[in-house]
């Protein structure tokens, strides 16, 4: 398949724009670039994706720009190794389930777990938390069977859309696990890589990955994610959550809308 210059230049800002969120907010990415893939293309009088091809790209993309927002946050402690021991290994199991098994839904059912994925985290964002970054990282305790099983749950979703679950991710280890707001950005971003792992293998084993486009995104994800995980260094925690609360609400808005 050929491709001009112009849409390739489209989907190059798609991918920065939503791996430098994705990098301040700790996420993969997909929540924001799942529905500017499915829609945005077709705004400019270029062809549209299919959701499977959008779940392709999205997958091999959050591989990519995960790894830069890791990167950013080695240093200063925020990565907490046990819970990501638990949840990324449970989630690696869970993703690749879904990524393979999305072969055999149709475009409607992809859709679908993307919105109900999304509404659950924007409900889980609202809900109210308190003390969280009172404590010290030295002192953060989690339930490690409900960290797993959990994890296992989301991965399953995460991979039949092509993402790497960080979206809802977050919203669990802030208020079921009770982990500090900066520990969970910067272990998240570490838990989604794993996931990625298993979501983009099922996708490649199912021929679900469109290579061009998903090049051009790779590289906009190295660029981009950094510089957003850099930013949210910087910014106050309570910020970092209403933009991610916000930007996960108009996506579930728009999905939802596509089904009434």
């Amino acid at each position: 398949m050929e491709y001009s210059i112009l849409f390739l230049l489209l989907i190059f800002v798609i991918g920065f724009v939503g791996s430098f969120i994705s990098g301040m907010v700790g996420i993969g990415g997909s929540i924001i670039k799942y529905p500017m893939l499915l829609y945005i293309p077709s705004l400019f009088g270029f062809a549209a994706f299919s959701a499977h091809e959008v779940s392709g790209i999205s997958a091999i993309q959050v591989f990519f720009a995960t790894i830069g927002g890791v990167w950013a946050y080695r240093k200063g402690g925020y990565l907490n190794k046990q819970l990501i021991l638990y949840m990324g290994v449970s989630i690696l199991i869970g993703s690749f389930i879904g990524g393979f098994g999305s072969r055999f839904l149709s475009e409607g059912s992809v859709n679908f777990v993307y919105a109900i994925l999304a509404t659950i985290a924007v409900v889980m964002m609202f809900l109210p938390k308190k003390g969280l970054d009172d404590q010290s990282f030295d002192e953060v305790a989690f339930n490690k069977m409900v960290a797993s099983s959990l994890a296992l749950v989301v991965g399953i979703g995460a991979g039949i859309v092509g993402a790497a679950g960080a979206f809802i991710l977050v919203p669990i280890m802030l208020i079921v696990l009770k982990i500090p707001t900066r520990m969970t950005i910067a272990s998240s971003l570490a838990i989604t890589f794993i996931s990625s792992i298993g979501s983009t293998a099922g996708k490649l084993m199912t021929g679900q990955i469109l290579f061009v486009p998903s090049a051009v995104m790779i590289v906009a994800s190295l660029i981009a994610a950094p510089l957003g995980a850099m930013m949210g260094k910087k910014m106050d925690t309570k910020i970092l959550q209403w933009i991610l609360s916000v930007l996960i609400l108009a996506s579930a808005i728009k999905i939802w809308l596509e089904f009434f």
